[in-house]
């Protein structure tokens, strides 16, 4: 192996501890949510000091390859689209952060048909399968599985657009159980910005693997790529 090969492997490695970091992030936010746990939701505000460490170091080890060994095809391909992931990463991280917040302020377990209706659980396990799908697919170089993000990301969508009538609704029936509902709603908008961080990922993944820039293109030329 080259010592450029070395470098890159190295930049692999960590790109997918940080992104593991994240999705453990993202998890715990889940547990804390739905159990009221505040100090768990402590637990993740403190965390988002290391992910943001980790975007520093990952930053620094991209310019130092850059600098080093001007990387050329598919080495330069790999280095742009781990810069990119690592700033997808670390505004997934942020979310993860601002859902623990929302944790510390609510004073009442969510009502379990709430959760239902809303459909939060559902939205916030497809996320997290979003992520830890389009991670496997950059581990194992799977443009296939990457792609299945795009679709994925729809359900996340349709959940999203439809959940204001369902908000406004249980207020209209329950005007005493305002405050709950309103903090769902600015997690659900939360999660549905997790998926186009995921999908924004996968995105990079073809990039680097295929030399296929699907940024502006429409789901519809996605799914035909």
């Amino acid at each position: 192996m080259s010592h450029l090969d070395i470098e890159l492997q190295q930049l692999k490695t960590e790109t997918i501890k940080m992104w593991t970091l994240v999705n453990l992030q993202l998890s715990k936010a889940k547990e804390a949510l739905l159990k009221l746990d505040k100090d768990l939701a402590r637990e993740v505000i403190l965390g988002e000091r290391r992910v943001n460490a980790w975007e520093l170091k990952i930053d620094r080890d991209c310019e130092n390859i850059f600098a080093l060994f001007n990387p050329v095809a598919v080495d330069l391909r790999f280095v742009l689209a781990v810069l990119k992931i690592n700033n997808n990463l670390e505004r997934t991280g942020d979310i993860a952060e601002s859902i623990a917040k929302f944790v510390l302020n609510v004073n009442t377990d969510f009502d379990k048909k709430l959760l239902e209706i809303t459909r939060t659980v559902e939205m916030y396990d497809g996320a997290l399968f979003m992520m830890e799908e389009v991670l496997e697919a950059f581990d194992k170089l799977d443009t296939a599985l990457a792609r299945k993000a795009f679709q994925q990301d729809e359900i996340l969508d349709d959940i999203n657009v439809k959940v204001n009538a369902v908000i406004a609704d249980y207020i209209r029936n329950h005007p005493e159980n305002i405050e709950p509902p309103l903090y769902l709603i600015s997690v659900i908008r939360k999660l549905e910005r997790v998926g186009d961080q995921a999908k924004n990922m996968a995105e990079e993944i073809i990039f680097y693997i295929e030399a296929k820039v699907l940024k502006h293109r429409s789901k519809a030329e996605k799914k035909k790529e």
